[in-house]
């Protein structure tokens, strides 16, 4: 039978045990609600609306830029507020609250793509007051949930069959040689005749390569060059030369002479225009005296009267003109003139005989 003081003693230890334990509770309880400033520190209380609880839970953290600053302590679906009925209560440290604004906005987000769902703050454009107790955040959509993500990528899964479906009617058009492909792949002639296209390309792009033929002689002969260089400089010397006022084309640039000339012939010519115009000489007369303008055109009138008798065979003129026959006289005559004449030159004294008659 253990003695009284042992009892004793083994109370003591139990009791110190139970101390220490108790310590122990508390500095966990402390350690965990550190991130809301601790237990008995005063928190703030936030609300914020959401379409979708996107697997939050009681509980969850609360980050302010990344930095875990309270909790959600309650959830709500309050009818009638759509399109964002979930209600989520959150409770925010004193040191956490001072980095929150009244335009802050909120999200609900995931550590990894299946983490938990957390409340996150982002203040980073926020410049309004600190928001007082059971204010409303301004709420954002959330970042994707895993049903989005399996819907999302459902809707690939069927796009790539889509396509898989179109890549097997593609190959099977092309071996039941449907198209140039699929005749290029199952035609041995046509493919054939495609290598020797291939050859006889690669033949001319060879001979270009060594020189030959014109185009060869374009790719590797430099004769052309030169003569284009030549080109260019005596075209730089015919610009020097008329920069410099040489010849013709040199003088017309540079020397004043020629405009000079140019301007005095205008000034001469406005001048002759002004005095026709004003009536002065013949030309001024012609245009600008109706008299004158009548007398040159009863002339011409009268011209063409004359040349119309004329052709007409009126008058001796147009019987000259018309009449053969008087032609042909005419001519006669002249020769026979021109014989008497050439007669009386040979032997004047056969028709210059003075005969004197005594009665």
């Amino acid at each position: 039978m253990p003695s009284r003081k042992e009892i004793q003693w083994s109370q003591l230890r139990v009791g110190a045990l139970v101390l220490a334990a108790m310590v122990v509770l508390i500095a966990v309880i402390f350690l965990i609600s550190g991130s809301t400033g601790g237990l008995f520190s005063p928190k703030l209380r936030l609300r914020a609306f959401f379409p979708n609880a996107s697997g939050l839970k009681t509980g969850a953290p609360v980050t302010l830029e990344g930095v875990t600053v309270g909790n959600v302590i309650r959830m709500n679906i309050v009818p009638g507020h759509n399109p964002t009925p979930v209600e989520v209560v959150m409770q925010v440290g004193m040191r956490g609250a001072a980095g929150i604004h009244t335009d802050s906005t909120v999200t609900i987000a995931q550590a990894g793509v299946l983490g938990d769902s957390y409340v996150d703050i982002d203040s980073t454009r926020a410049t309004g007051p600190t928001p007082p107790p059971n204010d409303t955040v301004l709420t954002v959509s959330g970042t994707p949930t895993v049903q989005d993500v399996v819907q999302t990528s459902q809707q690939t899964i069927q796009h790539i069959q889509v396509l898989t479906m179109k890549l097997e009617t593609l190959i099977d058009s092309l071996n039941s040689k449907h198209g140039l492909v699929g005749e290029l792949i199952n035609d041995p002639v046509l493919a054939r005749k495609v290598l020797s296209i291939a050859t006889n390309l690669q033949q001319v792009t060879d001979a270009i390569s060594n020189g030959h033929g014109t185009l060869g002689k374009l790719t590797t002969d430099d004769t052309l060059y030169q003569k284009a260089l030549t080109a260019v400089d005596r075209l730089d010397q015919i610009t020097a030369s008329l920069q410099a006022g040489q010849g013709t084309a040199g003088k017309l640039l540079k020397d004043d002479a020629l405009y000079n000339n140019l301007n005095a012939a205008a000034a001469n010519t406005k001048e002759l225009v002004a005095g026709i115009n004003a009536g002065h000489g013949a030309m001024g007369k012609f245009a600008k005296d109706p008299a004158f303008a009548k007398k040159l055109d009863d002339t011409v009138s009268n011209l063409d009267s004359i040349l119309n008798k004329i052709n007409q065979g009126h008058g001796t003129l147009g019987q000259l003109v018309e009449n053969r026959s008087l032609y042909d006289h005419a001519d006669q005559t002249l020769d026979q003139a021109q014989q008497l004449l050439q007669e009386f030159r040979a032997n004047p004294k056969k028709y210059l005989q003075i005969r004197m008659k005594v009665f």
